[in-house]
């Protein structure tokens, strides 16, 4: 047979063939520009009159392209994560010194101040009922809000008793129901706060928030910022 059309042997496997046994051999890595000029050889010394099939040289393609793909795709992603956290600790220190809203059911009064309340309504609501406690659970103020849309609630307590009479300064919690579709539907209350710094996160963690009178709360929880 003519020298010019013998077949050869895949490079690739020339070169597995050379390290040994694979199941035996020390493991041989290549890197992307050693893979490129071994698949180039190969094509310069295929049989031309029986050229490799496409089926074999896409899958060693393949083969090294999973192994690249993945190794570029753990960059991506390191590179995402790290521009992620940079723009969580940019938006939680522009968050200092402001009010955030989140989901607690206590919250203290001071004298003469308004305490703002809120929840979030999942559909309309023909009635909407506030109630607020003091410390030892007697209950200190309630009111009907009528008709409501779905979305944000918000309320503003003004620290009068139901006898008008100033509430003292103090703990106190607060309880939010709905009527929707006729049926009474307790809500998940939420109180405003101020935000006096951020702690930042470690290891890929997010920042947290720390706020006054309510110690680290998670950005994720904040409802709304003020």
């Amino acid at each position: 047979m003519d020298k010019s059309t013998t077949i050869q042997p895949s490079v690739l496997d020339q070169y597995t063939n050379k390290t040994g046994d694979i199941k035996t051999a020390k493991k041989t890595e290549l890197d992307q520009q050693a893979f490129l000029n071994l698949m180039v050889t190969q094509l310069k010394n295929q049989d031309p009159t029986k050229p490799m099939e496409s089926a074999d040289f896409l899958s060693q393609i393949a083969q090294f392209g999973t192994v690249n793909g993945i190794s570029g795709l753990q960059k991506s992603l390191t590179t995402m994560a790290s521009a992620l956290s940079s723009s969580q600790a940019l938006q939680a220190s522009t968050m200092v010194g402001r009010d955030v809203i989140i989901p607690r059911d206590s919250f203290t009064l001071q004298a003469g101040s308004k305490a703002p309340v809120s929840a979030v309504l999942p559909s309309n609501a023909s009635n909407v009922h506030v109630s607020i406690s003091d410390s030892a659970g007697q209950q200190v103020f309630s009111t009907s809000l009528g008709a409501k849309s779905a979305g944000n609630l918000h309320y503003d307590w003004n620290g009068l008793r139901d006898n008008g009479q100033q509430a003292a300064s103090g703990k106190y919690t607060v309880k939010i129901s709905a009527t929707i579709d006729n049926v009474p539907t307790a809500l998940t209350p939420a109180v405003t706060a101020r935000v006096d710094s951020v702690t930042l996160g470690r290891n890929g963690l997010p920042p947290t928030l720390n706020v006054d009178g309510y110690g680290a709360v998670d950005m994720a929880d904040v409802l709304e910022i003020q």
